[in-house]
């Protein structure tokens, strides 16, 4: 069993999602590719967000995810950031 399960990944991602506004994150799916994506941009060199020596890529960045250490963007903000 996965620690923390994906239920709590969910709801920890779309949190701050105001009332009446889509979540971030609606399946498991987009939680399985931002935190593969995070994973490999630690392996390139990024430094995790969490502590722990040693800990492999993945679990650090389901940890940042699940301590709200990084965030996922929504289509239209990840279009804002680029603008």
């Amino acid at each position: 069993m996965l620690h923390p399960s994906y239920a709590d990944l969910i709801n920890v991602v779309n949190s701050g999602v105001e009332e009446g506004e889509d979540p971030v994150v609606n399946s498991r799916y987009s939680i399985v590719m931002a935190t593969a994506k995070r994973a490999r941009q630690i392996i390139a060199g990024d430094e995790p967000l969490v502590e722990g020596k040693g800990k492999k890529p993945l679990s650090a960045a389901v940890e940042e995810l699940n301590q709200g250490k990084v965030k996922i963007l929504s289509e239209e903000e990840e279009n804002e950031e680029c603008d």
